[in-house]
Parts: structure tokens; C-alpha cells; sequence
């Protein structure tokens, strides 16, 4: 039996993607599966040192590991309604937030990515050093709404659960980046997507992306099922606020990325590569 390492994160759309993978509800074809469950990035930082055979990444940082990785077409987060909220606390504009602090969920995640494609005032300089520019303040997804909340920082980029609960933060949506990006390009907003090793080979990789598309299928066809494994590792315990995490983020492009998804795909990197956030590479995007 072949092991493989298989990182994701704790949220309730990945939970519940590899839910059946992890608990021997299907036939994974000789394949063993170790979860590495870690913020999605922590997972982009151990995916630049391919530590992960398989993994959960953003889009973002894709685009940096495509010497190394290879995307497959399934388990990935990709949709319309779904991108990340910009919100404060004062009244400002996005002009304003140039001159001011943000607190970001990771600087190789596809939220700050977006920032920088709507306005390059929010390019940092490298992304290998700590950032010299004090207005970028990263932190974990979760401390973003209460930093915003307490005046630590001016404005927050909101990801995952909190774009459901930034209100009971006393905060206001200032802008919607994904709808920003469907309106700019008619596509569908890319934002995480499932990675695997160049190196383990071709056949294998196609073995492992059917594996996750049987997974994501048993889950749409268990839904409740598994609620309990879902709440082990969720930050928000509310069934509501995880339903509507799931409905929101795990959708009929995370059987299959589709036409669509690649467009949208190559067209995000596309954009970051001629900004100059991410380098340019020969490989080929998908597998």
C-alpha cells in the first residue's frame, strides 16, 4: 500500500471533502492517506519546501510551485459569491486603506493576491523576508475580525467562517474582492486548490485525484455524515455557519475544475505573473 501525505486545513469545506477519504468510507485503490491538518498558509509555506505530497494550497501560492507541483481537478475551492471581504470598523475608502493598516491571512494567499491585482499600492517587495511596509500585518484568519474590532489594526481581509460573523464584530464590509473579480473578468473567483508532487508520477496523481473526486461525491451524497468529524477541528461550531460554509465553497467545480475553473485559473496567474507577484514558469498548470 502506498502512503501518501495529505495536507488540508481545519475548515469545514476541506473536513468535509476528505471526510470519506479519512475514514475508509471508500475504496482509495491501495492508496494511505496521513492527514497533515495545518491553516492553508502554513500548508503553502511547506509546499515551498515540497515537505507535503498532497496538498491544499491557495491559487496564489500555486502560481510559485509550479516547478514542483501539479494541480489536480478535484477537491479544490472554487465559485462565484465566495471571495474575500475587505471590512472595517471606521469609515474609509479603499483609497484610504493605502495609507493604513490591514491585517492579511497570509501573504501567499489568494485573498492578499487579489488585494494586490486591485490596487499594486499593496505590492510588498519580496515575499522571502519578513515585510519591511508595517501596513501589511499578517495574522491568522481567526484574530483578523478582533484586531479590526479592538483598533489594532485600520481594516481586515476576511477569509473562510468570518465572512459570515465579521458583523457580530461590529464591523462593515468596505469590499467584496471576489465580486470585484467576477465583475473585471465573468469568472468564477479561484482560491484554493489541491496540489501533488510532479515527482510521484503522472498515473499516480490521476490515481489520487479520483480518490478525492469519489470523496467529494460521497460527502455531497452524505451531507450529514460528517458533521462530528467537521466540528473536531471547525473555529465556528454553529451548524448554520458551517452549512453555509460548505454550501458556499464546496460546489460542482470541486468534483471538477471544468472549462470555466481553468480559464478562471489561468487567468489568475496570468494577471499576477504580468503584475510581477508571482514568477513566470514553463509547466504546464494542470495534470
Amino acid at each position: 500500500m502506498k502512503s501518501i501525505s495529505l495536507g488540508y486545513s481545519p475548515c469545514p469545506n476541506d473536513t468535509f471533502i476528505f471526510y470519506a477519504m479519512m475514514h475508509g468510507k471508500i475504496d482509495t485503490d491501495d492508496l494511505s492517506f496521513n492527514e497533515v491538518l495545518l491553516d492553508v498558509e502554513t500548508l503553502n509555506r511547506k509546499a515551498l519546501n515540497t515537505e507535503i505530497d498532497v496538498t491544499k494550497t491557495s491559487y496564489a501560492a500555486f502560481g510559485r510551485l509550479r516547478d514542483s507541483y501539479t494541480l489536480l481537478r478535484s477537491g479544490g475551492a472554487l465559485g462565484r459569491g465566495c471571495g474575500p471581504l475587505v471590512v472595517v470598523k471606521d469609515d474609509y475608502t479603499m483609497e484610504d486603506l493605502r495609507n493604513k493598516r490591514i491585517a492579511i491571512p497570509g501573504r501567499l494567499t489568494t485573498a492578499y493576491l487579489l488585494l494586490q491585482l486591485f490596487d499594486p499600492a499593496f505590492i510588498l517587495a519580496s515575499y522571502n523576508t519578513p515585510p519591511s511596509d508595517s501596513r501589511i500585518i499578517e495574522m491568522p484568519f481567526h484574530e483578523i475580525m478582533d484586531a479590526v474590532s479592538r483598533g489594532t489594526v485600520d481594516a481586515g481581509l476576511l477569509i473562510h467562517e468570518s465572512r459570515f460573523t465579521y458583523p457580530s464584530y461590529g464591523l462593515k464590509q468596505l469590499m467584496d474582492l471576489g465580486a470585484w473579480w467576477e465583475k473585471e473578468t465573468g469568472l468564477p473567483i479561484p482560491l484554493g486548490c489541491i496540489i501533488a508532487r510532479r515527482s510521484l508520477g503522472n498515473a499516480l496523481n490521476m490515481k489520487i485525484d479520483r480518490t478525492i473526486r469519489q470523496s467529494v461525491e460521497y460527502a455531497f451524497s452524505n451531507r450529514t455524515e460528517p458533521m462530528t468529524y467537521i466540528k473536531e477541528h471547525s473555529q465556528e461550531l454553529s451548524d448554520d455557519v458551517i452549512n453555509q460554509h460548505i454550501a458556499l465553497y464546496v460546489n460542482n467545480f470541486s468534483l471538477d475544475i471544468g472549462h470555466e475553473g481553468e480559464k478562471s485559473v489561468s487567468e489568475l496567474i496570468s494577471r499576477a505573473e504580468s503584475a510581477g507577484v508571482i514568477p513566470r514558469s514553463s509547466h504546464t498548470i494542470f495534470i
